[in-house]
């Protein structure tokens, strides 16, 4: 069971315009990623909170500058990142619960905050959404 609170509105968001009409795993994910990809304003400023195995560090500033691509985000939502470290910079893929806006627009915000919310309630896109939930 999910220690993060219900929160009515955003679950209503969820299965109504992102979920919708989702009847298998796959159909979620590229709902999620189609939502995710017209909401968030590439490029934006962020901390990435935690590296996969090829990051720079634990804890950095970057630069969001796209969705990774489909086939990528059929099990994890990732987004592609700009690191920079003195003259040189990298392109990562990240996953996007491991991103924190720092400089992001209101819906860029809301999107990032619906999916930290989503993973943190314990979905995942081989649970489906029932009637019992709503």
């Amino acid at each position: 069971m999910s220690t993060v609170e219900r929160d009515n509105e955003r679950e209503h968001r969820i299965e109504m315009e992102i979920v919708v009409d989702a009847y298998s795993s796959e159909e979620q994910a590229m709902g999620w990623y189609c939502y995710l990809e017209d909401a968030l304003g590439f490029p934006f400023k962020a901390k990435w909170l935690t590296g996969g195995h090829q990051s720079p560090s634990q804890s950095e500033k970057v630069s969001v500058v796209g969705m990774a691509s489909e086939e990528e985000c059929s099990t994890e939502i990732y987004v592609e990142v700009l690191y920079q470290d003195g003259e040189s910079e990298d392109t990562f893929t990240a996953r996007l619960y491991d991103i924190e806006p720092l400089a992001a627009n209101e819906k860029t915000q809301e999107a990032i905050a619906d999916w930290h919310y989503w993973v943190n309630r314990g979905y995942s896109f081989d649970d489906l959404y029932s009637d019992e939930e709503y």
